[in-house]
């Protein structure tokens, strides 16, 4: 390895941390600020406190990841260019392929550690991080009711509500369907339904059962019903942030359960997985795009350049959460959402070096 890609190695790592360290901090000061009296209201003794932010760093540090890079290799290719040092480079015959050289290499080896990071460690810091948040720091009440919830408990039945109330562990317009290929074998309806803690069994309430046999049919109707069920209460509980707390492989066996289960959810839980993906790739493609951007000297300087830098991890940001926002609202393929913002900039990043190797 040659000196100039040791110096370009160090001072990106240098830039990098040191970008860490200073947005880091403001986060967390920003957040006390906002937080400061869901502190004191809970009684939250500076252990507690202090290891939420320990989850913190890794939670938001994690998925600013490619934008620390970006402004990383911005801030400090700038300079290089301020001082006429890239100019030097380029005019002792180095081409500006072999100059990316050790950025890529750079940011590759920073991928892999938002790789790993993202399938192995950050999860388990999500665990924490969302209780606590659920916990105390929530603005929604946690116990209100779900809608419309459906769900398949087994390979042959199906089971609907059109609410859920976690607070009272009870559910609206229950429905179960029962099948035998594509024919209906048993439908059970009831107003509602409460699970019976003390008695470890569900109350069903304006019962009714139907039952085909032999091209006949049955039925069955009781005011109020007690009985078992091959679902727990907690199964009608969506809980939204799951996916996040899931490492690489139990992510995979998840998604298949929901899947099969019809989970109003699968699509979130796609993105997060394709998201775990395509954030070490953002690292690459925005650290060869902030060369591109930054590499030659202009007439506004580090100022300028910084500032166009800024202005497109805002852009990167907003194609990011604008997409995420449409695979769960509007039923965007998830696939799509996860990647249309790294192929966007891919193509922008491409034109730009196109541009500089002219």
């Amino acid at each position: 390895m040659k000196i100039l890609d040791q110096y370009i190695i160090k001072q990106f790592l240098k830039s990098f941390f040191f970008m860490f360290l200073l947005f880091i901090p403001i986060g967390i000061l920003v957040d006390v600020s906002e937080k400061i009296d869901k502190f004191k209201e809970h009684d939250l003794g500076f252990y507690e406190v202090f290891n939420y932010y320990l989850d913190f760093i890794w939670y938001y540090g994690y998925f600013l990841f490619p934008i620390f890079v970006f402004l990383a290799v911005i801030w400090f290719t700038s300079k290089l260019s301020t001082n006429s040092e890239v100019v030097a480079i380029l005019s002792s015959g180095v081409s500006f392929r072999r100059y990316l050289h050790p950025f890529i290499l750079t940011s590759i080896f920073i991928a892999i550690l938002s790789l790993f990071s993202g399938m192995f460690i950050i999860p388990e810091k999500n665990k924490s991080f969302t209780i606590f948040q659920n916990k105390y720091l929530s603005k929604k009440n946690n116990n209100n009711s779900l809608k419309s919830v459906y769900k398949q408990i087994s390979e042959d039945e199906f089971l609907y509500v059109s609410s859920y109330n976690k607070t009272r562990n009870q559910a609206y317009n229950f429905s179960i369907e029962k099948f035998n290929g594509n024919r209906l074998e048993e439908k059970i309806i009831a107003r509602n339904i409460r699970w019976i803690e003390k008695d470890s069994l569900f109350r069903l309430t304006d019962y009714f059962k139907r039952t085909f046999k032999n091209q006949a049919e049955q039925i069955e109707s009781k005011r109020i019903f007690d009985t078992v069920m091959n679902f727990k209460i907690s199964d009608l509980e969506i809980i939204n942030y799951q996916a996040k707390t899931l490492n690489f492989f139990e992510l995979n066996r998840f998604i298949e359960s929901e899947r099969k289960s019809g989970s109003p959810l699968l699509n979130s839980h796609i993105l997060e997985k394709n998201k775990r993906i395509t954030i070490p790739i953002s690292v690459i493609i925005l650290t060869i795009l902030a060369v591109a951007v930054a590499s030659f000297k202009k007439r506004g300087g580090i100022g300028l350049n910084l500032a166009l830098g800024i202005s497109l991890a805002f852009v990167f940001v907003f194609f990011d959460k604008f997409f995420s926002v449409l695979v769960t609202e509007s039923n965007l393929d998830p696939y799509l959402g996860a990647w249309i913002p790294n192929i966007i900039f891919a193509f922008v990043t491409a034109y730009i070096v196109k541009l500089s190797l002219k």
